[in-house]
């Protein structure tokens, strides 16, 4: 039986390094280029007078179809292997965690597969999301 000690340089020895700054860089470079995309699409439709309520969910719209797509299409998880993280933290990612399983279990059906899948790594964020605005706009209510 091998002490804790053995079993960590084991596993030490054994795991393959990770290129820390390598992929820090990558992340740091395509969170800013998904950014970037978000602020000339401001750009654009506050060229064409569109104001400013409008134009936040226009981006956030165009993004999460635009994510929702690439994961449709099998682009956005060769995306994300290779970006990591970058991918991940925009609204992008939110968009792909919830197509991402609908897309998984679609040949089970759209009420079966489709339907009950869809939420499983967002719903919970959406549930508890949901039910603490609820509770700031309540208290909210009530204090102001």
């Amino acid at each position: 039986m091998k002490s804790k000690d053995e079993y960590e340089k084991m596993v030490k020895a054994a795991s393959p390094k990770s290129p820390l700054f390598k992929n820090c860089l990558r992340a740091f470079v395509s969170g800013g280029i998904i950014c970037c995309i978000g602020q000339f699409l401001m750009n654009v439709f506050s060229t064409f007078g569109v104001v400013t309520e409008s134009r936040n969910m226009l981006v956030s719209v165009i993004l999460i179809g635009a994510a929702s797509l690439l994961t449709g299409l099998g682009f956005y998880s060769k995306i994300g292997k290779f970006c990591g993280a970058g991918s991940i933290v925009p609204i992008t990612g939110f968009s792909n965690s919830v197509t991402a399983p609908a897309v998984e279990f679609k040949k089970e059906g759209f009420v079966l597969g489709l339907g009950a899948k869809i939420f499983t790594v967002a719903g919970p964020v959406i549930l508890y999301g949901t039910l603490s605005s609820i509770l700031v706009g309540v208290i909210y209510y009530f204090v102001r």
